[in-house]
Formats: structure tokens, C-alpha cells, sequence
């Protein structure tokens, strides 16, 4: 079964971040998708509005037949929670919280949210990201938390980006592959006090993967890669 991966997209900057990150995760062949969570309470575009805004986002990639998902739920953690375990989704891709300084990581509330508990591997764009200058990842680093999907997660996303693999703290890092802390639950996102650190002072992507669950980016480039 193809990766697939779901951008939570509302066409502000921080998630045209989102969608670029996302892009260049699914560079690999994987299916890549838009979704915005509209609430049924408080500032929320109606579901015309919000069809219009992820076609408005699909266009703007040149991929207007890409899949767009508007869901209806109260907590848009919950609603991309929801539609990653229908659509079995491995990876949810979120931009920086508002207003955090250009080429620093912050997840928002909703990214947060998973982060402590969520089924789904969470990426996270540095603010700015859609404006660097041709965003690539030749450099991927690891924090594995002990756990061996971490590792090989990192191992399939070089195999399939011709990327090279570096221990955090060792020098220069395109992106961050972090595991969950070994407590967490299989199948589940954790961080732990150091890696949340880590993440924090992030000026690079990262992402997080669930406890004992390898994202496999390629099968064919991460078999030559190992």
C-alpha cells in the first residue's frame, strides 16, 4: 500500500509550509492530500468556502486533482485524527504555530494535541518554509529513542531521497526523524522531555513517528539504502 500523507491545510503561510514539507515528503511517490477541519461552533468557513480553499491550495502546487478532505468536528485534532484512521493515513503534516519567527519549529495546539497520543506520525514545517530558496533534504537526523522503527524510518526516507543519515548534535540537518519515548504505547506518539526539546529548538522539519511503527518511504530505495 502507497504512504499516504494528509497536509491539515488552511491556506494561511504557516500552512503553505505545511503543504510544501509535505510535498517534498511525498516526493517519493507517496499520496499526498489537503484536509481542513471545519468546526461546527466560533470561526469556521462554511463547506463551500472550505472546498474552495483547499482547491485553492491543490492549484497552487499544480496538483488541482490532488485529494481534498473537509471534515466536520469540534477539535481539529480529533477531526484529523478521525480522517487518518479512515483513510489509513501515516503521516499528518502540520506548518508552525502563528506568529513563531521565521526557521523555527513551534507546533500549534492541534499538533501538540497528537503529539501526545495520536495514531498517525506527525511532521511539523519551520515557519518560512515555503519560501526558502528550493527546500530539499540531504541530510536527515535521528533521535531514535531506543526504538528501531525510528531508525528505519530515517533509513527508508534518505534510501528514497538520496539523503545521507547523521545522530542529532552531529552537524548540519535538513530534516529530524524523532521516535517516541519508550513509556508510549505501540502505535502511539509520545515525546519524550528530550526530544520535545529537541523539537522545540528545531530549525528544520521534523517528524515524529509512532512507537514501533516504521514509515516506509519507498521499499525499493530504502532496501538499497540499508
Amino acid at each position: 500500500m502507497a504512504l499516504k500523507i494528509i497536509v491539515s491545510y488552511d491556506d494561511s503561510d504557516n500552512d503553505r509550509d505545511a503543504l510544501a514539507l509535505g510535498r517534498l515528503l511525498a516526493s517519493s511517490g507517496a499520496e499526498l492530500s489537503l484536509a481542513y477541519v471545519r468546526h461546527s461552533f466560533g470561526e469556521s468557513l462554511e463547506q463551500e468556502q472550505a472546498e474552495q480553499l483547499l482547491a485553492r491550495g491543490a492549484a497552487s502546487v499544480g496538483k488541482p486533482e490532488m485529494p481534498k478532505h473537509v471534515v466536520v468536528n469540534p477539535a481539529t485534532s480529533v477531526g484529523l485524527t478521525q480522517l487518518a484512521e479512515q483513510e489509513q493515513a501515516d503521516v499528518i503534516v502540520f506548518g508552525s504555530e502563528y506568529r513563531t519567527a521565521a526557521g523555527l519549529v513551534k507546533p500549534g495546539i492541534s499538533a501538540h494535541k497528537l503529539l501526545l497520543g495520536g495514531p498517525s506520525a506527525i511532521a511539523v514545517a519551520p515557519a518560512g518554509y515555503q519560501s526558502s530558496p528550493a527546500p530539499s533534504i540531504e541530510v536527515v537526523g535521528v533521535i531514535d529513542e531506543g526504538d528501531p522503527a525510528a531508525r528505519g524510518t530515517a533509513n527508508s526516507l534518505a534510501g528514497a531521497l538520496g539523503a545521507e543519515i547523521v545522530e542529532h548534535g552531529s552537524g548540519r540537518i535538513d530534516l529530524l526523524v524523532v521516535g517516541s519515548r519508550p513509556e508510549a504505547p505501540d502505535g502511539r506518539v509520545v515525546l519524550s522531555a528530550r526530544s520535545d526539546y529537541a523539537v522545540e529548538a528545531a530549525n528544520y522539519p521534523v517528524l515524529v513517528i509512532p512507537r514501533g511503527v516504521a514509515i516506509d518511504f519507498g521499499s525499493t530505495a530504502a532496501a538499497a539504502a540499508g
